[in-house]
């Protein structure tokens, strides 16, 4: 299994200000970020705040293009790492504790679930496995406290 932390820089194409935007929140954030909260963090110097429709599309074009991904258990937002190939399984590692997000593809998985969605006949539109638990300095520190 491969992991890379979520937040890279993106080589992106065709971003109107309010898409490079979002992408750049995201970017930074280095977390997942709601939908809401980027209104917030996108409010001008003035407090005049975008439009909840807006954000939603350009989330959406991000989405459509590979640069984020949506994490349906937090309801929240990631920027892609881009360790994986279009249409790959991507699982992301979830931590409970501090919130980071790692973004991992596995080649075994890959096979796993091809094999799964032919043998149902079924065209999946998504690939994504979310898993939440401690990462690796959280679930130290835990253990830590345990003893």
């Amino acid at each position: 299994m491969t992991t890379k932390r979520v937040a890279p820089g993106t080589a992106a194409r065709g971003l109107t200000p309010a898409r490079r935007a979002a992408l750049d929140i995201l970017t930074r954030a280095n977390r997942p970020v709601g939908a809401y909260e980027m209104i917030d963090l996108l409010a001008d110097e003035k407090g005049k705040r975008p439009a909840p429709i807006s954000v939603y599309r350009a989330l959406g074009y991000l989405l459509d293009q590979g640069l984020a991904h949506r994490l349906a258990s937090r309801n929240a937002f990631v920027v892609c790492g881009h360790s994986h190939e279009a249409g790959e399984p991507v699982i992301f590692l979830i931590c409970d504790e501090c919130g980071e997000v790692s973004e991992a593809t596995s080649p075994e998985l890959t096979r796993g679930l091809a094999g799964l969605t032919a043998a149902a006949r079924f065209q999946p539109r998504t690939r994504v496995v979310e898993i939440a638990g401690l990462c690796e300095r959280c679930a130290a520190a835990a253990a830590r406290k345990e003893a």
